[in-house]
């Protein structure tokens, strides 16, 4: 007879994660804000390579919001200095492990190197298939939803669409991550309690893990435990 075999714990398609706690992480050993942004990037390597183990189809991490350009100038020139090296020195490691690349955020307030950078990849890793790492910059959830309110009504305005054309896969048709699923898991470091105008729209029915450490001290075990928490919930989408 044929033995039955259990059914794999699912894998969540798409984790999105809110990289939190890197000012913090430095702080606490006396180190300039910006040496907690570059531990980080080990971090950043780390899960890719964990998502990539577990068959993850979708990363996106949200690495510098709208908001942070409100923050010293110094500090944001040093970030962007900083996005700029670790595009550099991803690219090989994209293309080696397969993965793909995209950017999502108002890129044009970016720096025009930092830019064609993320143009570069992008063309470079197209047809990657191993996974689509997302990275979101100088991304807004709110300045996303109103942009993609703005493209409907225009449309609407010039006699394209009704409003009654208006429904929800058209309206997610408009925003950036326009063709990738929704995340079916968000982690959040550093133990804050707060979706940060990260993916609202999106989100929606994700399964939500905050994780008390530091975004620098978060590696592949971390990863792998939150899947774990993930795999134990039942998602219910409204229903019973």
């Amino acid at each position: 007879m044929p033995t039955a075999t259990a059914e794999l714990p699912e894998i969540p398609r798409h984790i999105a994660i809110i990289m939190d706690g890197n000012g913090r992480w430095a702080k606490e050993r006396g180190l300039p804000r910006l040496e907690g942004h570059r531990a980080g990037a080990e971090s950043v390597r780390e899960v890719m390579e964990a998502c990539i183990e577990r068959g993850v189809e979708y990363l996106t991490l949200y690495a510098f919001s709208s908001e942070n350009w409100s923050r010293p100038v110094t500090e944001v020139k040093a970030l962007m200095s900083l996005l700029d090296r670790f595009l550099d020195e991803k690219a090989k490691d994209l293309d080696r492990q397969n993965v793909r690349l995209l950017a999502i955020g108002q890129l044009d307030r970016l720096p025009e190197k930092t830019r064609a950078l993320i143009e570069r990849i992008q063309a470079r890793t197209a047809h990657h298939t191993a996974m689509t790492l997302v990275l979101a910059l100088s991304y807004g959830g709110r300045e996303e939803i109103v942009s993609a309110a703005r493209s409907l009504a225009t449309d609407a305005v010039a006699g394209k669409i009704s409003a009654s054309d208006i429904d929800g896969d058209l309206f997610a048709s408009r925003l950036q991550t326009a063709g990738i699923p929704d995340p079916d898991l968000l982690v959040r470091t550093s133990g804050e309690m707060r979706i940060s105008n990260f993916l609202l729209w999106q989100i929606s029915y994700a399964e939500i893990i905050i994780v008390k450490k530091f975004w620098p001290d978060f590696r592949q075990g971390d990863l792998f435990e939150a899947v774990q928490e993930y795999q134990r919930r039942h998602r219910r989408f409204g229903a019973l």
